[in-house]
């Protein structure tokens, strides 16, 4: 019993660790999404939303169907016979141009059907737009947008509507600090994209996705836990906590997790 608490206290340390430094990384410059994103487009966006999935985040999304709210109305604002172009909404550098390769009708219902905004290699402005090894995407803001999630073996990227909200800067706009820090010959600002001539070079299958190697360690991380829990229960299978909602024991138990939807989506 001794090992399996070693082993179960490493795991937890290692977590910890992980989620510690990933909090530290210095995402968006240290710049917070710009203000037009409350009304993008007409909507109303939940800013602090916004701030938190864009800025302070790695994993986590805008609840699921976000871009369906009657607020929000996404493919209702846009116009089915053009190509859109999307902004960064921290940085406003365009990460995407839509419909691109297939109809407006095929975007709204891929989008509609998986719950967040989701656009195909064709579509993504691949000099402004990282994919990581475990599918996490980001601008080269630093603002978290998504996550690679291929479907029919090619890839598809699924973005949180708050993140992509933005608009071209200004000249005099602070935020152009932001592009100071990149290599201004490998991006595409707002001014130099021509939507008519721009090919994107993102590949149809990256192989850029979820970590297998990270879902069987906190699947056995998980199921570690449980085996603790089993040999508590055994060992006192009369034993209550008084005022918990989980009571080992009796006749009846009970789990009531209440869930921020912002906070603990994923895609």
């Amino acid at each position: 019993m001794k090992t399996t608490s070693s082993v179960f206290s490493a795991a937890i340390l290692l977590s910890a660790a992980s989620a510690a430094r990933a909090a530290s990384d210095n995402q968006c410059f240290d710049f917070t999404p710009m203000s037009s994103v409350s009304n993008y487009l007409g909507a109303t966006l939940d800013y602090s939303v916004a701030d938190r999935i864009c800025c302070h985040n790695h994993k986590f999304a805008e609840y699921r169907g976000y871009l369906a709210a009657p607020e929000v109305d996404f493919f209702g604002r846009l116009d089915p016979s053009v190509e859109t172009v999307f902004y960064d909404s921290v940085c406003g550098l365009p990460l995407f141009i839509a419909p691109r390769g297939r109809t407006f009708d095929d975007f709204k219902k891929e989008s509609l059907k998986h719950g967040w905004p989701s656009f195909r290699p064709e579509e993504m402005i691949s000099e402004n737009v990282i994919i990581h090894d475990d599918g996490r995407m980001e601008s080269v803001c630093l603002s978290h947008l998504g996550h690679n999630l291929p479907t029919g073996g090619v890839d598809r990227y699924c973005i949180d509507l708050v993140c992509m909200a933005g608009e071209p800067l200004s000249a005099g706009d602070e935020r152009n600090q932001i592009l100071q820090y990149m290599h201004q010959e490998q991006i595409i600002n707002a001014t130099e994209l021509n939507t008519t001539s721009y090919t994107s070079s993102a590949e149809q299958y990256s192989g850029k996705t979820s970590n297998a190697t990270a879902i069987i360690i906190s699947v056995a991380v998980v199921g570690l836990f449980l085996v603790v829990v089993a040999f508590v229960c055994c060992e006192k299978p009369g034993w209550k906590r008084k005022g918990d909602e989980i009571q080992v024991g009796s006749s009846e138990t009970s789990t009531s997790i209440h869930e921020d939807d912002e906070e603990n989506e994923i895609y």
